[in-house]
C-alpha cells in the first residue's frame, strides 16, 4: 500500500469496501475489541463498515494465533512489524501499555494505516504531540479510544444540561477507582503506570465533557504513592472558566486501591444530576434544589460493548480520507495530555523514560 500525503487522504474517494480491523496487543482490551468487532459483523447498524482481520502479539505467533482462533480472524501476526507491513489492514487498534502508543501509532501511519489509539492517548504531551504531527504529514486518521467521548450518553448529559434543567453549572466532580495493583503494567513506571492514566484519565474527560468550551484556569493536586513508585490514589481541583458563565469547580479523584462510587455529578444553581459509571454512563438521576428527584434517564441502551462507537468514527475517519474524529478531535486529545502532564507536575511524577 502506498502512504498517502495529507492532501491526497483529505480528497481520495470513500472507501467502500469494509475496513480491515488489526488489533495490536492481546491483553483484555483486545479480547473487548475482539468482541465488540465480531458483534458490529452480526449488527445491521454497522454491516459493511468493518471487518475483523488480523492480530499481532509482539513475540508469540503461538498467542496470536490462538487469539484468532478464539474470535474467527483471519490473520495472525507473531511480530508487530508484520502487521505494519501488511498491506490490507487499513485501521490498527492499539491495545498496549501507554508507555508503547507513540512509537507503535507512528510506525502504523508511515506504513499507511490509520490507528485507533487506547487510552490514555500516549504517556505525556510531548509524545501526543509528536504522534499528531505525523497524522497530519502522513494524512492518516488517528483517534483516541476513549470510548466515553464517543457513547450517546455524552449528548444527552449535555443536552440535559443546556436544557437548564439544573441551572447554571457551578461544581462538577468525578470518581472512578478500582483494585488494580495485581496487573503489572499498572505498578510498572516504565510503562507509565498508576492510576492517573489509566482510570483518572476517564474523570477529566467527564469533567471536559460537562463543561464545554471552559477554559482551565488553575488546578491543584495531591497523591498518594506505590512502593514502585507510580500515582496510587488522587485528588485534583480544577477551577475551569467560560465568558458569561460562573466558574466551575470541578474535582477529579482515583485510586488503584480501592472500589470507587464511579459516580459523576455536575451541580448547578436550581438542582444536580447524578451519574451512574463514568466509564460507561447506565442513567443520570436529575434532582431540583429540594433534593427530589424528578427525572431518571437510562444511558446507553442497546450497545454491543461500548467499544463500538469509537470504532464507527475511527473507520469512517480512515473511509473518508478525515485525520480525526468528530467525538475526540486532537486538540481535544492533547488537551487532556496536558493537564495529565501539569498534575504529575504538582506531584512530581516523572517516568524513567522522561527522564
Amino acid at each position: 500500500m502506498l502512504q498517502e500525503t495529507a492532501s491526497q487522504a483529505t480528497t481520495s474517494p470513500e472507501k467502500t469496501q469494509p475496513v480491515n480491523v488489526a488489533i495490536l496487543g492481546a491483553g483484555d482490551i483486545a479480547h473487548a475489541m475482539a468482541t465488540t468487532l465480531n458483534g458490529m459483523l452480526a449488527d445491521e447498524r454497522y454491516a459493511g463498515l468493518v471487518r475483523p482481520y488480523a492480530v499481532a502479539t509482539r513475540n508469540s505467533k503461538e498467542r496470536a494465533q490462538e487469539f484468532a482462533n478464539k474470535y474467527g480472524i483471519p490473520v495472525a501476526y507473531g511480530s508487530y512489524e508484520q502487521l505494519y507491513e501488511d498491506p490490507q489492514v487499513d485501521l490498527v487498534y492499539i491495545a498496549t501499555p501507554h508507555a508503547l502508543h507513540a512509537d507503535q501509532a507512528i510506525a502504523c501511519m508511515k506504513h499507511g494505516k490509520a490507528v485507533l489509539v487506547e487510552k490514555s492517548f500516549t504517556a505525556n504531551a510531548q509524545q501526543a504531540r509528536r504522534v499528531l504531527e505525523v497524522s497530519r504529514d502522513t494524512g492518516q486518521a488517528c483517534v483516541e479510544a476513549i470510548w466515553t467521548r464517543f457513547m450517546p450518553s455524552r449528548k444527552k448529559l449535555v443536552e440535559l444540561i443546556d436544557s437548564g434543567v439544573i441551572g447554571e453549572v457551578t461544581d462538577v466532580s468525578a470518581n472512578l477507582s478500582y483494585p488494580l495493583e495485581h496487573k503489572a503494567r499498572i505498578m510498572d513506571p516504565q510503562m507509565a503506570g498508576g492510576a492517573l492514566l489509566d482510570v483518572g484519565v476517564y474523570t477529566i474527560n467527564f469533567i471536559d465533557m460537562m463543561t464545554p468550551d471552559y477554559h482551565l484556569d488553575r488546578l491543584n493536586s495531591v497523591a498518594s504513592f506505590t512502593s514502585t513508585g507510580v500515582d496510587q490514589q488522587s485528588t485534583t481541583a480544577m477551577w475551569r472558566s467560560k465568558p458569561g458563565k460562573p466558574t466551575v469547580m470541578a474535582t477529579a479523584t482515583s485510586s488503584t486501591l480501592s472500589v470507587g462510587t464511579r459516580r459523576g455529578m455536575v451541580m448547578g444553581t436550581k438542582g444536580y444530576m447524578i451519574v451512574t459509571n463514568i466509564n460507561n454512563p447506565e442513567k443520570v438521576d436529575i434532582y431540583n434544589n429540594q433534593h427530589q428527584l424528578t427525572d431518571s434517564i437510562t444511558l446507553n441502551e442497546g450497545q454491543i460493548t461500548g467499544y463500538e462507537y469509537q470504532v464507527v468514527e475511527a473507520a469512517k475517519a480512515r473511509m473518508n480520507g478525515e485525520i480525526e474524529a468528530p467525538s475526540m478531535p486532537h486538540a481535544d486529545t492533547l488537551r487532556v495530555m496536558e493537564i495529565m502532564d501539569s498534575i504529575r507536575e504538582q506531584w512530581g511524577e516523572v517516568y524513567p523514560f522522561e527522564r
